[in-house]
């Protein structure tokens, strides 16, 4: 992925690791979109970056995934990445059959169905990107967040097949692997000691991304406890430490 002269689209850009990518691209001399839920959110982040663009989606909401691609390839014809970086995280109680089908359809099925949305448009282009958002947790899930976890590891999935699928095209897939960072993504999130701080986990990635070529995987180290657990032959030992809390 070129670092800079992309037209970007980042789901989920109002708040977190999305925002701060955003700031990142932007500073880089990128055409950048964000997108999200909560128009005041957009509108605090493009307010501190002039030329920055917004426009409103919910994940969730199949129906309104065409007509958004639609609306973005119209006004960015020049759109070559796109980072899908919206999701939820939410704790529950055994099966929590609300919150488990709107963190799928959120996390896993929103992906996709922007991805299928976008790609026509995207392989037409000399060279674009689409940039999945997995995390540690896909490797190793953490057992207060089942559904977050499962859509996770299937993201990665995904991700892998996607890029194969796409390997003698001019697409390439990028996964970014997220440790705990420190942002609103749950409650306590932000103030957790133990979560790598955003500024520096942000500083991290964007120099993984700027290795040429791009790595298909993007692992800061402080992800590697849990996404290289099972290489190392400690799996087990690893879900029990992280779930003995």
């Amino acid at each position: 992925m070129q670092s800079t002269g992309n037209t970007i689209l980042i789901t989920g850009g109002g708040s977190g690791i999305g925002a701060a990518l955003a700031h990142e691209f932007h500073q880089a001399g990128n055409q950048v979109i964000i997108a999200g839920r909560r128009q005041s959110a957009l509108d605090a982040v493009i307010a501190d970056h002039p030329g920055m663009a917004a426009m409103t989606l919910d994940m969730e909401d199949a129906a309104a995934i065409p007509g958004f691609a639609q609306a973005l390839i119209a006004d960015f014809p020049g759109l070559n990445a796109v980072v899908l970086n919206a999701g939820i995280m939410v704790a529950e109680d055994r099966i929590d059959l609300e919150t488990a089908e709107a963190t799928i359809a959120t996390n896993l099925l929103g992906p996709i169905r922007l991805a299928h949305a976008l790609l026509p448009h995207l392989q037409k282009q000399p060279a674009s990107t689409i940039l999945t958002v997995s995390s540690g947790l896909a490797f190793v899930p953490l057992a207060a967040t089942p559904t977050y976890c499962a859509t996770k590891a299937a993201v990665h999935s995904w991700s892998m097949s996607l890029r194969a699928q796409l390997k003698d095209s001019s697409v390439e897939v990028v996964e970014i692997v997220p440790p705990a960072v420190q942002t609103d993504l749950m409650p306590g999130h932000a103030e957790n000691p133990n979560a790598l701080p955003l500024a520096d986990y942000i500083a991290e990635t964007m120099a993984l991304l700027r290795q040429e070529p791009t790595p298909p995987e993007i692992h800061v180290e402080r992800v590697k406890y849990l996404s290289e657990a099972a290489q190392r032959g400690e799996l087990e030992d690893v879900f029990r430490t992280l779930n003995s809390h």
